[in-house]
């Protein structure tokens, strides 16, 4: 099988399932050796044995990135084993629901931890070795409800139109130094990110959504991250809505 990225290395976050397992696999078929970080550690090392079983390298770096200094470690800890790192997945991420009226407001700063500020911390650190080794790829994973907001995923939405802000200001800040900066926004795509929807009725609608008849697939997000890394230098794709096609609505 072509290893046409081979000799380059990841750090994918919320490696554990979903999209970043996806974009994990699909970089090490690529030749990219990965470190997979996340929180559930049996999954992570089941995705490592996975891998190398198939002729790739991967590493297992459990932590929660929303943390400041785990998402420091889990890049320090790729750049110790590694030398280098030229591709940044940020796809640790869940969902809630609720309106802002009577919101729990811990469980909406969390998913601003987890969705924005994770990406922002893991993002920080490798501004630096990747100039100093003379660019990189630097890929957030958003969603359709970064761009229109949703009613009763009131924090969701913000954390997402939040990401999409960061990653645009960002593109411009480093761009120059050789580091392509791109945001991926997925529609339904079934994956297990209604388990953590506290709200059953609600659990139901997002578990429905996802896993309905025509919905993508992690591998298919993970297809198009690897065609963002795939291109020349030159070339910088900074934003790809991503949905499936029999979603026809006109936004």
């Amino acid at each position: 099988m072509p290893r046409p990225l081979a000799g380059k290395t990841a750090l994918v976050t919320g490696a554990s399932s979903g999209i970043g397992a996806a974009a994990a696999t699909t970089l090490a078929e690529a030749g990219v050796t990965v470190a997979l970080a996340a929180r559930r550690k049996d999954r992570l090392d089941a995705l490592v044995t996975k891998i190398e079983a198939a002729g790739g390298k991967a590493i297992a770096l459990p932590g929660d990135v929303a943390d400041e200094e785990v998402a420091k470690w889990v890049v320090a800890e790729t750049l110790q084993r590694f030398g280098r790192l030229d591709i940044l997945v940020n796809s640790a991420g869940i969902i809630d629901s609720g309106g802002l009226e009577n919101t729990d407001t811990a469980r909406w700063r969390r998913v601003l931890e987890i969705n924005l500020l994770a990406s922002m911390y893991t993002s920080r650190a490798v501004i630096g070795p990747m100039k100093a080794q003379g660019g990189g790829d630097i890929i957030n994973i958003s969603s359709i409800a970064g761009r229109r907001a949703a009613v009763l995923f009131n924090a969701y939405s913000a954390s997402k139109f939040g990401l999409t802000g960061m990653t645009e200001a960002l593109r411009q800040e480093v761009g120059r130094q050789g580091i392509r900066v791109c945001i991926i926004e997925p529609g339904a795509t079934t994956t297990e990110v209604s388990e953590g929807v506290m709200d059953p009725t609600f659990r139901k609608f997002i578990h429905e959504h996802v896993s309905k008849e025509g919905a993508m697939l992690p591998e298919d997000v993970a297809a198009a991250i690897l065609f963002v890394v795939s291109l020349p230098p030159r070339a910088n794709v900074s934003q790809i809505l991503i949905r499936p096609t029999i979603d026809t609505a006109s936004s």
